[in-house]
């Protein structure tokens, strides 16, 4: 599929000259593409699937055929290429674009970084933006969970662009900055994808487009270094075993040994960005451990990424509900060795393989309690059933749930005296909940009916 090379300041022109430009998708990113578009003078067909206001075609009843009148359309990520819809316009000869890509197709690449993986890219790219601005850099953390780069509420010169890329807007970009990194693979959003090795492809091209050089990768990733031929022409591996004796990254307060590698991942991403934008102080910054310690410091965590939420009873709830996939959950359940752990998992089925989250659950050393909720329970269930059980295992069973609710009175009610009741569901929230933010939120108030119950106030 090729890549347009279009820029946000080539659309102008293009409508100067008669040309239609559309807007496919008005959430989040669609509504900073219309801002940006009214900026630059352009008035674009809009089109939604669910419209909830004037002026917006459903793209069912009408909007289509408008699309279809464009010559250019900017996408959501949310749609994909590979649908039916998209390849109908792309064969009436509409160029099919993403945002991101307009943006970066004329940004300054020196100063930019990508940083994608199937997971702990939101955590990397926050760590490489306060450490960026704690060395004394402004820096913009924008993509797939910040801002946009290109909305004009969030214009302004920054020394250094952090941007995470899914493999959504992987599949829109043309270029690739001197500098990106990878913070793990595994299979995840098939049905976006069509298929594991084209999410992989997508994915792992955010690194390998013209202009690519060094990628910064996760060595401790066998799936992932299998397939480094998807990657720049320079690979640097990072493991979470590297410079056992760095203590900088303490002040981050990021708990668990992947936590670890995302740290020294950021640290060899500032290094090579300093050297491809020519600022060899913030490469001596990066190799300082002292700086990059006061640097650290006064981090904050991204919200629903293995934060506590309160203890009752003894019992400790942590909210790791931004964990979507297996390799996340896997790392939560080892952030907290020695500890019983009752895992609450579950939620919109993306059809991925949980056979690896069963094997790694059944081989915890201490004993982890199962809560499986709809959509992908039972499929997970029947991963676990599947599953042979170690010699010796402290696997204390899996529990069919109907709601988040109903999981966490059962986890409270085993966990106790002293255990974990663990929020890391392996699965995204949509069509339960609004986001995995509003889930984390729904845990939370869970964890406050039950105190409320037993009288006791929840302690921090």
């Amino acid at each position: 599929m090729t890549r347009p090379a279009l820029r946000w300041s080539d659309l102008p022109r293009l409508t100067e000259q008669g040309a239609k430009v559309g807007v496919w998708g008005l959430g989040k990113e669609g509504q900073a593409t219309v801002r940006k578009l009214r900026t630059l003078a352009v008035a674009p067909v809009l089109v939604d699937d669910s419209p909830n206001e004037s002026g917006v075609l459903p793209t069912a009843d009408g909007g289509l055929d408008a699309l279809r009148a464009c010559a250019v359309v900017i996408k959501t990520p949310g749609i994909s290429p590979y649908g039916a819809a998209a390849q109908e316009l792309r064969a009436a000869g509409v160029t099919i674009v993403g945002g991101l890509g307009l943006w970066a197709n004329e940004a300054d690449q020196e100063r930019v970084v990508y940083v994608t993986g199937t997971k702990g890219k939101s955590t990397t790219s926050a760590v490489i933006g306060h450490l960026l601005r704690g060395l004394g850099r402004t820096a913009l953390v924008g993509g797939n969970f910040g801002v946009a780069p290109y909305d004009p509420d969030q214009a302004g010169d920054f020394d250094y662009w952090v941007i995470e890329v899914s493999s959504y807007t992987a599949a829109d970009l043309a270029v690739t900055p001197p500098v990106t990194a990878v913070t793990s693979l595994h299979p995840d959003h098939l049905p976006w994808h069509g298929d594991v090795e084209r999410y992989y492809g997508d994915k792992l091209s955010a690194t390998s487009q013209p202009g690519a050089d060094l990628t910064v990768a996760n060595g401790d990733s066998g799936l992932l270094r299998s397939r480094s031929r998807l990657l720049g022409p320079r690979v640097k591996w990072v493991s979470e075993t590297d410079d056992p004796d760095a203590t900088w990254m303490d002040g981050l307060g990021l708990p668990g040994g992947h936590n670890r590698r995302n740290a020294l991942i950021a640290r060899a991403v500032l290094c090579g960005l300093g050297a491809a934008a020519g600022d060899q102080e913030l490469v001596r910054q990066a190799a300082d451990d002292e700086r990059l310690a006061d640097a650290a410091s006064g981090f904050i965590p991204l919200p629903s990424r293995l934060t506590p939420v309160g203890t009752v009873d003894g019992v400790t709830f942590i909210d790791d509900s931004l964990s979507t996939n297996v390799l996340p959950t896997l790392a939560a359940l080892d952030s907290f060795p020695g500890r019983r752990v009752a895992l609450i998992v579950g939620g919109q089925d993306r059809g991925i393989d949980y056979a690896p989250l069963a094997e790694g659950v059944r081989g915890r050393g201490e004993p982890t309690f199962v809560l499986a909720l709809p959509d992908s329970g039972p499929r997970i269930g029947a991963a676990f059933a599947a599953t042979a059980a170690p010699a010796e295992e402290n696997f204390a069973g899996i529990q069919d749930c109907r709601d988040l609710d109903e999981a966490v009175t059962r986890a409270f009610g085993w966990a106790r005296p002293d255990g974990i009741v663990l929020l890391s569901p392996a699965a995204p929230s949509f069509g339960h909940f609004r986001d995995y933010r509003d889930r984390g939120d729904h845990f939370a108030a869970a964890m406050g009916r039950l105190a409320v119950a037993m009288s006791v106030s929840p302690r921090p």
